[in-house]
């Protein structure tokens, strides 16, 4: 009987892993540029920036949130002249309602852009400042084509109470517009009431902050996935 020819024998899987071992490495992997490290680094910073940016925006609108959230119900304060530190501390940045007596002639008048309407700050006539009581203001609107040398500033008003080195992004500035028109210092601790102003009115704020903190929490995950090591 012939012999029968044997077909060749299959190398094993660690003959076959032996081999690929010893081949030499690919000439086009070795050729690649190094991970770019300073790109990297460059994008986390830029990411960091704008997290931190951003949570400081958000941090700035933490008073309008406030009020936005402070509910409708207003506080009565009174007659301001008589109005004691204490009571207006109780409900600062919610709304409030009071009567006053204000100074036409020691207040200053302003406007803002996209509105028709122009704005004056008044002082709070008969509030004695040597009895310890901070000064009181109040913010009046005044409606398109109602500016005229017969207007008379109201006696009752409704809305927010703030101080006025803290009163948000759109009274920045009004205490030293009020010294530069008035040429007289205002004293730190002063009280604005904003009249008109009510809760509803700031709840962009909410939105606002929504989305900057959204966005600094975005970049954070970002930096994460950024500094996470792959698995070899």
């Amino acid at each position: 009987m012939g012999a029968v020819s044997e077909e060749p024998g299959s190398l094993s899987a660690l003959q076959l892993a032996g081999a690929d071992s010893a081949d030499p490495p690919d000439p086009e992997l070795v050729a690649l540029p190094a991970p770019p490290r300073r790109a990297r680094t460059l994008t986390v910073l830029v990411l960091a920036f704008g997290a931190v940016a951003a949570l400081l925006i958000a941090f700035g609108f933490r008073r309008e949130v406030a009020y936005a959230l402070a509910g409708d119900r207003s506080a009565s304060l009174g007659d301001l002249r008589v109005a004691s530190d204490a009571s207006l501390a109780e409900s600062e940045n919610h709304p409030v309602r009071a009567d006053a007596m204000l100074g036409a002639a020691g207040g200053i008048r302003y406007e803002r852009p996209f509105v028709d309407d122009s704005f004056r700050a008044l002082p709070v006539v008969g509030r004695p400042k040597a009895s310890g009581t901070d000064e009181m203001w109040v913010e009046v609107r005044v409606p398109a084509g109602q500016e005229s040398g017969r207007w008379e500033p109201p006696r009752t008003f409704a809305g927010r109470l703030v101080r006025l080195d803290a009163s948000g992004p759109r009274h920045r500035g009004l205490k030293e517009a009020i010294e530069q028109a008035t040429h007289q210092h205002v004293r730190d601790g002063a009280w604005l009431l904003v009249d008109g102003e009510e809760p509803a009115d700031a709840r962009w704020s909410i939105l606002l902050g929504a989305m900057f903190l959204g966005f600094a929490a975005w970049n954070a995950v970002a930096i994460a996935r950024i500094l996470r090591k792959v698995p070899a």
